[in-house]
């Protein structure tokens, strides 16, 4: 699992990602959030955790360099340092170990940082049973709306913690239009990155994948009649 835990540290760190974050970092515990773009798109997502000196974003290691940066764009003249940690964490779904904290999205089991290893799990699976979206297969960068992509179930937007950017957009898809797409679990003849045709028209398509069902971007409008190419689904 290749992680990246970013420090983010200096006097005004609450302040400064309380405008940026869909959700604040929590006091106690793990939190789980996401950085937009100005259109409201998905630029990255993060478990968060706090101690009295620092906020940290537990982010995919691919995406650390970018996020750092975006968010070093944003410093301006807060005083805040961005940096890595060089913390480590471990990830299970078995007997929580001491020290280790429940991770907020549902289904996903703990973590426990300052180690290294933990279970044997297929996190695939785990994702596909729970639809938990993964960064670089379900969200893409610049693409994705997190509303869309299951995060108010995840826990991963609070509608009530005042301006963060891309908030309006946000709040406009969660208070004024009817999802039309999003995130879905579907069963049947499943490939990644295939095709969903619903009687011949576009329909979405095949993420990730585990036996026989897949996590899927989806119109839900066309969740009748789908099939890729190696035949036919339905929704799980």
């Amino acid at each position: 699992m290749n992680r990246t835990i970013l420090r983010v540290s200096g006097d005004d760190r609450a302040k400064f990602l309380q405008g940026l974050l869909t959700r604040d970092v929590p006091v106690t515990g793990l939190g789980y959030a996401a950085l937009l773009s100005p259109q409201g798109k998905y630029l990255a997502d993060f478990v968060t955790f706090a101690d009295p000196e620092a906020l940290y974003l537990d982010v995919a290691s691919d995406m650390a360099p970018g996020l750092a940066q975006r968010l070093s764009m944003y410093r301006l003249r807060s005083k805040v340092t961005i940096e890595d940690s060089g913390l480590t964490v471990a990830r299970g779904m078995a007997d929580m170990p001491t020290g280790a904290l429940p991770d907020p999205r549902p289904g996903m089991g703990w973590r426990h940082y300052g180690v290294r290893g933990g279970d044997e799990v297929d996190w695939n699976a785990v994702r596909v049973e729970n639809m938990v979206p993964q960064a670089g297969a379900e969200l893409i960068p610049n693409e994705s709306y997190i509303l869309e992509m299951g995060f108010e179930r995840l826990g991963g937007v609070d509608f009530k913690k005042g301006c963060y950017v891309g908030q309006e957009i946000v709040a406009r898809m969660k208070h004024k239009t009817e999802l039309r797409k999003g995130l879905a679990r579907v069963q049947g003849a499943v490939l990644p990155g295939a095709a969903i045709l619903s009687d011949g028209r576009p329909a979405g398509t095949v993420h990730t994948v585990s036996g026989n069902r897949a996590l899927a971007y989806l119109r839900f409008d066309r969740a009748e009649g789908m099939a890729t190419e190696a035949g036919p689904l339905t929704l799980a």
